[in-house]
């Protein structure tokens, strides 16, 4: 369905291309996988339906955007801007990033639809780092987070945000972070369903309360804690 409601055709060869696509990544695995990801970022660029979303990526993940397509930005071109309630706001660049203290999590990847990719790894700086950086101001009680597909937004609280497993990830599999992941930078609440774990990073706006994120206004909860929240009961990521 487009976004006024209304449907869109999409031709029997276009669906089945989609498909064949998903069942390429399963059968690929890590070895074409980084070259298959961009390959399905495009194709969900042009498929007005949003079917696939549905399709099957590497190691199980699926895909979904809720843009009109997948933004890119080249790792020269990336930057992130660390604003709002500081004292020091500043723009990273990738190689800024990656120059910093690198943290590696393997965790288990936990969508509040109901699949899991599991023992997965996730690699960048703490977020914690980062707002010590920047010099949180005491006002400052939460942080909204912002993504160049200029459509989709996150937010978590302050506590949470300073918790060791909270990353900043620009390595995924210890590969770069894909277009369709969400790359060259994207957000990784490893403890949290992965609705919280915004892709296309941009932006980071310390705020004095906490905003409702893009599903939020959907009825998602605002504490996505796997196992805990929006009504699941899955066994919490270790």
């Amino acid at each position: 369905m487009g976004k006024d409601g209304t449907g869109a055709p999409v031709g029997r060869r276009v669906v089945l291309g989609m498909l064949g696509l998903g069942a390429a990544g399963v059968a690929a695995g890590g070895y074409l996988q980084s070259g298959l990801d961009n390959l399905l970022a495009s194709v969900t660029a042009k498929d007005p339906t949003g079917l696939s979303g549905l399709l099957p990526g590497g190691q199980g993940f699926r895909f979904y955007s809720v843009a009109d397509s997948v933004p890119h930005r080249s790792a020269a071109d990336y930057r992130l801007t660390v604003d709002g309630l500081v004292d020091r706001p500043t723009t990273y660049t990738l190689e800024r990033l990656r120059a910093m203290p690198r943290t590696r999590l393997v965790r288990d990847v936990q969508c509040v639809t109901g699949w899991r990719v599991p023992h997965y790894a996730f690699t960048g700086v703490r977020l914690a780092d980062l707002l010590a950086q920047a010099g949180v101001r005491p006002e400052a009680k939460a942080l909204r987070f912002t993504c160049f597909d200029g459509v989709y937004s996150e937010s978590l609280t302050l506590d949470q945000a300073r918790r060791p497993d909270m990353l900043v990830a620009y390595e995924m599999d210890d590969k770069p972070v894909t277009a369709a992941h969400g790359g060259p930078v994207r957000l990784y609440a490893a403890p949290m369903y992965f609705y919280k774990s915004a892709k296309w990073l941009s932006g980071i706006t310390l705020t004095d309360h906490v905003q409702p994120g893009y599903w939020e206004h959907y009825g998602y909860d605002m504490d996505a804690w796997v196992g805990r929240s929006n009504g699941r009961t899955d066994a919490p990521t270790s």
